[in-house]
């Protein structure tokens, strides 16, 4: 019905992107949300960006359920990064990044991929190139697909495609009956 690109009177100094396309059972988002940047730099940003988000999100689900997918910058739970000890201060680890997860999901939805498999160990979305992380798997889980509560028993799998190549990133896919 509708594509829209942005947050209305919102200036993310294009360290965020967002589209937006409207069918006319529900809505998809696609988000790239900042980074908090080396030695979180951003992070006052990246966390203003993520309550603009929450109530962006919040007010298109009071009008139809909403899908959300991109490369959120966080891992929620310990169980989504190789070394969550050794990361507690890193970009996409803070405790006030993955509060502003927990706040999101709370905010009425649903994480499909931990949903589908709670206790999977090992699945990740991102390996930094630095480090030759993929080769040992030592990565984190940054990108979601995210659904509005209400339709979470429409989703029939979240699957992680790790051995796809060409990007720092690997394609994640939501199978979803709506």
């Amino acid at each position: 019905i509708n594509i829209k690109y942005g947050i209305d009177n919102y200036e993310s100094n294009n360290e965020s992107r967002l589209i937006t396309a409207e069918y006319d059972n529900y809505y998809i988002v696609c988000s790239y949300h900042p980074n908090a940047g080396a030695k979180l730099k951003s992070l006052d940003k990246k966390l203003e960006w993520n309550k603009i988000f929450k109530e962006y999100i919040k007010l298109l689900d009071a009008k139809k359920p909403v899908i959300i997918c991109g490369d959120l910058n966080v891992a929620h739970k310990e169980i989504d990064l190789k070394n969550p000890t050794t990361n507690s201060r890193s970009p996409g680890f803070t405790k006030d990044e993955r509060d502003n997860m927990t706040d999101l999901l709370a905010a009425g939805f649903i994480d499909t991929y931990r949903n589908l498999y709670p206790d999977k160990e090992g699945a990740y979305t991102f390996w930094n190139y630095v480090s030759n992380a993929r080769s040992r798997n030592a990565g984190w889980r940054l990108d979601y697909f995210l659904t509005s509560k209400r339709i979470v028993d429409n989703v029939c799998d979240n699957v992680i495609r790790s051995e796809v190549y060409g990007s720092d990133h690997c394609p994640v896919v939501l199978y979803l009956n709506i």
